[in-house]
């Protein structure tokens, strides 16, 4: 399966590494930025993307709305 990683918008790198760190922390995961990823669970991995995608989708929704 192909991966296609890339940030469309490069300016958003920072915020999203940031948001990446806060949901890792609101899910009990503290200094995810600096720990070896390969010793969490597949489940533990996937709760943090998954999450930042569900607020991605809600904060594009409320701007959706606001219009």
């Amino acid at each position: 399966m192909a991966r296609n990683n890339r940030i469309v918008v490069p300016e958003a790198r920072e915020a999203l590494n940031q948001l990446k760190l806060e949901i890792a922390n609101e899910l009990g995961i503290p200094d995810y930025n600096n720990i070896d990823k390969g010793n969490l669970t597949s489940r533990e991995n996937g709760y943090v993307g998954g999450y930042m995608v569900k607020k991605l989708v809600e904060d594009a929704q409320r701007q959706l709305t606001s219009k």
